[in-house]
């Protein structure tokens, strides 16, 4: 008898722990995409003329968090958009695509709003140093083949207005 007891003192704990062992379905994460916000305007102009070679929309990363995030984690971007940069010091800056999907050409620009140096088609995820040539204060990404379709060059000029 006493062994019956316990044999269904056992069962009974054994029922119950597996009846506490839940199996949990595996949920899908999905992370919302990062969309643009338009924070400013800039233009690009040829030296000599008055006349803006192109206007785009920015988005303008000033703080430590958004100038190492920059364009991460972004799936793309408008062809008058971009990202500029702006640093508190005038040196040599160095970018990578790392968790950067979409290629872009990177646009390095002096404390006079002058273009000195370009990285062009910057493959996304890649990540090797993309060096400025010398001392800048700006950077400014836009997507990849945009800087030779418009023609831009070293000496134009920038300008921006933050919003």
């Amino acid at each position: 008898m006493r062994l019956r007891i316990k044999l269904g003192f056992l069962f009974l704990a054994f029922s119950l722990l597996l009846s506490g062992c839940k199996t949990e379905s595996k949920k899908e994460i999905k992370t919302a995409s990062i969309t643009f916000t338009k924070e400013g305007e800039l233009r690009i102009t040829k030296p000599g003329t008055d006349a803006a070679t192109i206007t785009l929309d920015i988005e303008i990363a000033e703080t430590e968090y958004e100038t190492q995030t920059g364009l991460m984690y972004r799936e793309s971007m408008d062809e008058l958009q971009g990202m500029l940069f702006i640093f508190p010091e005038v040196t040599t800056h160095s970018f990578y695509m790392k968790n950067t999907q979409i290629p872009l050409d990177i646009i390095y620009i002096d404390e006079n709003l002058k273009i000195t140096s370009f990285q062009k088609n910057a493959k996304p995820f890649d990540e090797t140093g993309l060096p400025s040539d010398g001392p800048v204060k700006y950077v400014l990404e836009i997507n990849a083949g945009l800087s030779d379709q418009w023609g831009l060059e070293i000496g134009d000029t920038v300008s921006y207005t933050k919003l």
